[in-house]
């Protein structure tokens, strides 16, 4: 299970080089630590622009996604992109790259996978990787993308309530600019891997220090994405 990094795990400090201002939003240990009883990996996929920016150094960001864990305990697997919005890379969500690479690394097939964030790129990076996207709003996220998502819940407690029921059937959405097309997964198998199980435990990493994220993908895609 895989989930967006601001305003989804932790308080939206925008830019934030300091960790002393990682705030987790409320519940995000209980959520987490349920998923991890439970067997399921977890890990974060995150857009990190301001290092692009110049804003947020690469040991800044470091010792901030550190704090995120000293918080909310390991995770599985980090990918962040640190490009920005104009360096058309494949791994800025909308774009699938952030769950590609987490899945891959996870061992799991990416449709095996559910991504949790609070606005609709999150949702349309999950959907370009063939995974399950559920949204979880903040008073950021628009009408419009709540209304186009597949599965919405109040707060991550109940985003993992969803995540542990079997995946509703809902009409494709869009797919971003430059993603790739996702094959359908075979009916046989859709009902047995429609989220992130107990079993994907077996083939999943060791928890993956902050301090060895790098770029996951510098590959650009054919159009510029959306800001």
């Amino acid at each position: 299970m895989l989930f967006d990094r601001d305003g989804t795990l932790i308080e939206d400090v925008p830019y934030n080089a300091d960790p002393g201002r990682v705030r987790p939003v409320p519940g995000a240990r209980r959520a987490l630590d349920r998923l991890r009883r439970a067997g399921i990996p977890v890990g974060v996929v995150t857009n990190q622009s301001g290092v692009a920016r110049g804003l947020v150094g690469p040991d800044a960001l470091e010792d901030v996604n550190r704090r995120v864990e000293e918080l909310l305990g390991p995770f599985a697997v980090w990918a962040v992109c640190p490009h920005g919005e104009d360096d058309r890379c494949a791994c800025r969500k909308p774009a699938p790259g952030l769950v590609l690479h987490a899945a891959a690394v996870l061992g799991v097939d990416a449709r095996d996978c559910v991504v949790v964030g609070d606005i609709g790129r999150d949702v349309e990076a999950a959907r370009a990787a063939g995974a399950r996207g559920i949204l979880v709003p903040t008073p950021v996220t628009l009408p419009e993308e709540v209304a186009a998502a597949p599965e919405v819940a109040a707060d991550l407690a109940a985003a993992v309530d969803l995540a542990l029921r079997p995946a509703p059937a809902f009409p494709d959405l869009p797919v971003p600019p430059g993603a790739p097309a996702v094959p359908a997964r075979p009916a046989a198998s859709a009902a047995s891997t429609s989220t992130a199980s107990t079993s994907t435990a077996s083939t999943s990493t060791a928890p993956v220090s902050p301090a060895s994220i790098v770029p996951v993908a510098t590959a650009r895609a054919d159009t510029e994405e959306p800001a």
